[in-house]
């Protein structure tokens, strides 16, 4: 039988988790339906989840097809729960994106479309509530066609249905031409290509369609081939009832045994097979199979293991940071059980700072602070407030520069030349290896680019993080004698300091603040008020369609100014006007004079990044300040530095 992971992503309120619910009951696997606004639902089994009515966590269910077994993967809907959504799409076959027939595509959707494709998970489409008054038929399709134009209604294989599923390749359209046929098997392929993209339509809520979507999903699609040798790839971290640590994971090849150590140090002790909360223990798991491993202490949502990379550069990431306020002698508690929710979701970033006593955390948005509220005070009985946001900024360079780093204590020696160069927008740090075996031995290259890859860069104006950065190893100098363990993670971290110090004397260091994509549903008569608000921000914007008096309006903003606008939209508009953010991206920030002011931040200061270089002279260890160390360097400047 095919074993496939099949993922089901949705804007918040289409009905995705409503959906699963009526597959996992016309499949026989519940016997009662439940529902989400009850409470009951199978996959939204957390007390938080049923309280607010929404899916928090991603939850894994088990459907017996006729020629298949389904392990379906609902995914959280809300935007500030999209990171834990992000995370699941490494280990899908496919997935299943549900459109509200009355909504059609919204902002969220598209991005949504947009991860799938850069993933490349082939893509099943199923329109839900048709029944509603709202519902338009060819309105959706219209929606659809700007996805992607081989959006197929699938619900009647006509004449039309053929000639269309035929003009996406032209083998096929010649084979068509001549038969007036197309094999099944070459359908199948065509979708789990990405050429074409199934679309049904239903109402889950009154199980109408759900039971021809099964049939469906089993029909056209294709069994996963897999290697022999092991592989495996990390989606998910949790904490049981009894606080034992899990590992979800996908084997993408060969199986995967109990007490195999998978790294140094760290094995496999129980795998679990889960069907939502009950699960049961197996000795093995075969490659297909998705199971949640004890016993493993260091692994993360992204990592890969056996032949595969790991994949930990999400597209959605936090925007806002907030300072966590508790209880004086809880603050140490509070740390700890921050820490083990970081290991459950990396993005959190959660920070101390020793000398202010302050813990600070990164997230998404308001919705996701309540959670983590609520989790604290009934995982862990802490009592958290938190205080007003800050905006996430981060730094990146306009120029390349060659940057220096030099760690020579008495009885230490290393020297490191890095090339810094402005990245491609979007694409994080990139770290490259260009020296060459006769300048460093392979074991020193080794320490430099595994310190490049192990530390949070911080940039030179405000120490934010550094992004859109290639970094590239193109020399240094080591001591056979004197080069020990950290020597070279030392020069390496004050070669990158020192590069963005000399393009900040330059000006070629540039502030990056993070821009909302909004949509703004607001009546006629308020309108013109809308567009004087988002002007004001520096806002792009384009009015859409006019529907009962309702104006569409979409664009983009920087966050600092739109982060609480939403309030008021719903102040102004007494209620009825609608603000949906997603963010987008980084660009440059407008008043980043101001921002670099109030922060107050000096690089030479901060002990823990510092720009300067350490040289030995008269049998001592001596700093050089980062401005001094091209007439100190000990191994040549990639170009003559006059």
């Amino acid at each position: 039988m095919k074993k496939l992971t099949i993922g089901i992503l949705a804007h918040v309120d289409a009905g995705k988790t409503t959906l699963s619910e009526a597959m996992l009951y016309k499949s026989g696997t519940l016997r009662k339906l439940g529902a989400v606004d009850k409470g009951t639902a199978y996959l939204d089994n957390d007390n938080l989840e049923k309280k607010r009515g929404i899916t928090i966590f991603s939850h894994m269910a088990r459907i017996q097809n006729e020629n298949s077994e389904l392990l379906l993967l609902d995914t959280p809907g809300h935007i500030d729960f999209a990171q834990e959504m992000e995370e699941t799409l490494s280990v899908l076959d496919y997935a299943i994106l549900v459109v509200s027939a009355g909504e059609g595509v919204t902002a969220y959707t598209q991005t949504l479309w947009n991860l799938l494709k850069n993933h490349k998970i082939p893509t099943f489409i199923f329109v839900n509530k048709i029944d509603t008054l709202k519902a338009d038929k060819e309105k959706v399709l219209h929606n659809l066609s700007t996805l992607d134009d081989n959006c197929v209604e699938f619900e009647n294989e006509d004449s039309d249905f053929y000639e269309k599923i035929a003009t996406t390749d032209e083998s096929i359209l010649e084979e068509y031409l001549e038969s007036g046929q197309i094999k099944d098997e070459e359908i199948k392929d065509l979708i789990f290509q990405r050429r074409i993209f199934p679309v049904y339509f239903g109402a889950a809520l009154k199980l109408k369609g759900v039971a021809e979507f099964l049939q469906e999903l089993d029909k056209w699609t294709k069994k996963i081939e897999y290697p022999e040798k092991f592989a495996s790839r990390i989606f998910k971290i949790s904490h049981d009832e009894k606080d034992e640590r899990l590992t979800w994971l996908k084997v993408t090849g060969g199986e995967l045994k109990a007490k195999t150590e998978l790294m140094p140090d760290e094995k496999v002790n129980e795998i679990r097979i889960y069907n939502g909360t009950k699960y049961q223990v197996v000795p093995r798991a075969q490659a297909g199979e998705i199971g949640a491993v004890s016993g493993l202490r260091t692994t993360y949502p992204g990592q890969g293991l056996g032949f595969e990379r790991d994949q930990t550069n999400f597209a959605m990431q936090p925007v806002l940071t907030y300072a966590v306020q508790t209880a004086p002698d809880k603050t140490h508690a509070t740390l700890t059980a921050l820490r083990q929710l970081e290991d459950e979701n990396p993005q959190l970033h959660v920070k101390w700072n020793k000398q202010a006593e302050e813990i600070s955390i990164d997230v998404m948005g308001k919705i996701q602070l309540e959670i983590l509220q609520q989790l604290l005070l009934d995982r862990f009985n802490l009592k958290v407030e938190f205080t007003q946001g800050k905006i996430l900024y981060q730094e990146s360079i306009k120029a390349s520069v060659e940057g220096v780093g030099h760690f020579e204590p008495l009885r230490h020696y290393a020297e490191v030349h890095l090339l810094l160069t402005p990245g491609k927008n979007g694409s994080g740090l990139v770290f490259k290896n260009e020296c060459s075996l006769e300048v460093l031995p392979k074991k020193w290259q080794d320490q430099i680019m595994e310190s490049l890859a192990n530390k949070e860069h911080l940039g030179v104006l405000i120490g934010s993080p550094l992004t859109d950065v290639e970094i590239i190893l193109i020399g240094g100098r080591g001591s056979n004698v004197h080069t020990v363990g950290g020597d070279f993670r030392e020069a390496t971290y004050r070669a990158v300091r020192q590069g963005l110090m000399e393009l900040k004397v330059q000006n070629q260091v540039s502030l990056l603040e993070p821009w909302y994509q909004f949509t703004l549903r607001i009546n006629q008569e308020q309108v013109g008020r809308a567009i004087n608000d988002i002007e004001k921000m520096g806002g792009k914007f384009e009015i859409g369609e006019s529907s009962a008096n309702i104006v569409t309006i979409t664009g983009q903003a920087p966050v600092a100014q739109m982060q609480d606008y939403a309030t008021e939209v719903r102040n102004y508009s007494h209620g009825r006007g609608q603000l949906e953010c997603l963010f987008t991206g980084y660009q440059e920030c407008k008043n980043s004079g101001e921002v670099i002011a109030d922060a107050n931040y000096d690089p030479v200061s901060d002990i823990n990044n510092t720009p300067n270089s350490v040289f030995c002279s008269r049998g001592a260890g001596h700093t050089v300040v980062w401005d001094e160390i091209p007439d100190h360097a000990q191994y040549p400047y990639l170009k003559s530095k006059n």
